[in-house]
């Protein structure tokens, strides 16, 4: 919040002025999910789906790339979304005994 100081003037008398405060937009990061040869396609799009709220032609889509190109990005949200859902997602394979890899990255 803004700190009020007194004005310097003459006669005791002081108006309050506000310091202008800089506000910057938290920093936002990538998800992205990378390739294995035993996570399961299936597997990763109901993850798309059920922990990122992709539509299912949208997680199809994700997935497809991350098979094809090795990673891809699937969501872009602040620091702690980002971990959260990466946190879920990967406790899900884990509890599947997939070794499904997911980073969180600045953009």
């Amino acid at each position: 919040m803004a700190e009020k100081r007194p004005a310097q003037g003459s006669g005791g008398t002081s108006a309050a002025t506000l310091d202008r405060v800089r506000i910057e937009e938290p920093r936002q990061y990538k998800v992205i999910f990378h390739n294995d040869d035993f996570t399961t396609m299936e597997f990763v799009t109901e993850v798309l789906r059920s922990v990122f709220g992709k539509p299912a032609d949208e997680a199809v889509a994700l997935m497809m790339r991350v098979h094809r190109e090795g990673q891809a990005m699937v969501g872009i949200y602040s620091y702690d979304v980002a971990m959260t859902k990466a946190s879920q997602a990967i406790s899900l394979a884990r509890q599947e005994g997939f070794p499904l890899n997911i980073t969180c990255e600045p953009e």
